[in-house]
Formats: structure tokens, sequence, C-alpha cells
């Protein structure tokens, strides 16, 4: 059976971007999807900086968050990197973990997103997003009505409140592996056979073995 699915739900007052999902729509969704969109500081990073007198000298970037970018490219999805910063340091992490697509200096994601379609080709239905700010917010409303989205567990509540699936772990400490793992898992249950079989119910016959 189905089962209603919004892992943010033991939140109280949470406001959502979309209605909970069916499992079934969570497998249909991560069964389609050929991009995960992922913001920068606070998501792959936990959000700190380092500066010298020259300016930013480093951020701290977690090895099993590069893990999932590698097991969502033999999955065939591939990942980019959207954030509102320019940083030489983002640009050389991407470079390592061979994402073509880096976006930097975005202010407004939300007005990014379709160009973003554009140049990649593909369609919303295809894109998930991870993002921990207010920032995140307009282009997760895009995202949240066809793909799918999450928030580190230490996001801001506003983001936490919106997501299909909260991380359980912070940004810069896995937060991105977790959610690469949720969704690879529900694209191996898409691929079972009948993973998306409706049961219909006959209510004039009683399944116990009488009548109604």
């Amino acid at each position: 059976m189905d089962r209603v699915v919004r892992l943010a739900d033991d939140m109280d007052g949470v406001v959502a971007l979309t209605p909970p999902l069916l499992e079934r729509e969570l497998r249909a969704r991560a069964a389609r999807l050929r991009l995960v969109l992922s913001d920068v500081d606070g998501t792959l990073t936990d959000g700190g900086v380092f500066y010298s007198e020259r300016g930013e000298a480093m951020k701290r970037f977690s090895m099993r968050d590069g893990m999932g970018v590698e097991r969502l490219r033999e999955d065939g999805v591939e990942t980019a990197l959207v954030t509102r910063e320019t940083s030489a340091i983002v640009a050389r992490r991407a470079e390592k973990l061979r994402i073509r697509r880096l976006y930097q200096g975005v202010v407004d994601k939300e007005s990014a997103f379709s160009a973003i379609l554009a140049e990649t080709g593909y369609d919303a239905s295809q894109v998930a997003y991870i993002g921990d700010d207010v920032n995140d917010l307009g282009i997760m409303s895009l995202v949240a009505r066809r793909g799918l989205i999450a928030a580190p567990l230490d996001a801001v509540s506003p983001v936490l409140r919106a997501v299909h699936y909260r991380c359980a772990r912070g940004g810069g400490g896995g937060a991105f592996r977790d959610f690469a793992e949720w969704i690879l898992e529900l694209r191996q249950l898409a691929r079972r056979p009948h993973a998306f079989d409706v049961r219909l119910v006959d209510p004039t016959i009683d399944e116990t073995g009488g009548m109604p």
C-alpha cells in the first residue's frame, strides 16, 4: 500500500511548497531524474569560510558528498552547482568532481531556472534541488511542482518545512550524499516489476472471505 510521505512532516507549522507525495509518486519522480542542482554554501559546506588578508582562503567539503556525485553519475544523473557567490575554490571543487555545469554569481536562482533548463536541455520534471537557505525557496518552488527537493538537517526552518526530504546530515557533513542515496534507493525501487501498479479494490468483495 502506498503511504503519504514527507520527511519534514514532524515539524510544527509545516508550510509545504507541494502537498505530501505518495511513495509511488516519489519513485516516479526519482526514476525520471537526469539532473540534481545543488546549492554550495551551507549545503556542500557548513556555511563557514576562512578569510585571509587577501580574501576567501578556504572552504571545507565532504568527501562523502563527492562520492554521492559519482554514484548519481553512474546511475545516469548529472550534478550541477548553483551559487550566488563567485569562488575559485568552488570552481576547483567542481573540476575535481568532474561537474561540468557550474553556475556562479546567481543572485536570483528562481529566475535562472528557465535558463538552466534551456542550456541543459532537461525538462523541469527531470530535476531535483537541494539547498539550505531562504534564497533557495524560489527555485525550490519551481522544482517541487514536478521534481524533488531536499534540505540539509541544519537548513533554516522555512526551507526544512518546504522540502520533500530532510537529510539526516547537515551541510558540509554528508547532506548531499544522503540525498543522493535517497534518490538512488527510489530509482532502484522504481525498476522493480509492478513498481507503479495501482491495486483496485472491489467494494462488493469482502477480502476476509465473506460478503459485505
